[in-house]
């Protein structure tokens, strides 16, 4: 059985939650290790406030590709047919034929850092049948009814908490979010050389290159 994704707690807890997220969604719940889930929580939220507070500055990108490279192994020496890729710098992009829109296509999610305000990981669940839109899961929660992304072409969805509560035009994510831009996009990648993803995969059900099926709305 599956189980709906969860929304954050706190402030900073976007990066082990998102994580978590990925794998609920590729795994049903009799499935997953517990070990999973002390070991995201462990190596995550490793940054520290300006005040040297622990975790209040969320989790770093060394954090999220050493939980990337942990879950892989992790994958290869159980019986849990997990697998990931850690991407960085232009590699992260939302272009068609990108290794991220290829993972969605193929059955896989993506836990991607972009920009909502501050930087903040939010899961990637599929495309739209056009390909124009990406399926996400914000853990950040947002009303329905809320005029947050009045203008965007951002949807705020609450019909499907087992995979997605936005709908995201990709143009969105090819915001540079230069201190130059007078309207930064939410959820905008931001600059080439600070971008990162993990794509993670249940190899039982990933499906093999140019054999994807959209997860269709």
């Amino acid at each position: 059985m599956h189980t709906p994704l969860r929304y954050q707690l706190t402030n900073y807890d976007c990066g082990p939650t998102t994580m978590l997220n990925a794998v609920s969604f590729l795994f049903d719940r009799e499935d997953i290790p517990p070990e999973i889930v002390r070991n995201v929580m462990l190596y995550s939220l490793d940054c520290y406030s300006a005040e040297g507070a622990p975790g209040r500055a969320g989790t770093s990108r060394m954090a999220m590709q050493f939980l990337a490279s942990w879950l892989d192994g992790f994958g290869r020496a159980t019986k849990l047919p997990l697998s990931t890729r850690y991407l960085a710098g232009c590699a992260v992009t939302l272009v068609r034929d990108g290794a991220i829109a290829d993972a969605l296509i193929r059955g896989g999610v993506a836990v991607v850092r972009l920009f909502y305000d501050v930087e903040h990981y939010v899961l990637l669940t599929g495309l739209t049948e056009s390909r124009d839109k990406a399926l996400m899961f914000d853990p950040w929660y947002v009303p329905a009814d809320d005029k947050e992304f009045a203008g965007t072409g951002i949807e705020i969805e609450a019909d499907h908490p087992f995979a997605y509560n936005r709908i995201v035009p990709l143009r969105c994510f090819a915001c540079t979010h230069c201190a130059e831009c007078p309207a930064k996009s939410p959820y905008a990648l931001g600059p080439e050389n600070g971008r990162e993803a993990v794509l993670l995969f249940n190899d039982r059900t990933k499906k093999a290159a140019g054999e994807g099926i959209e997860y269709f709305i």
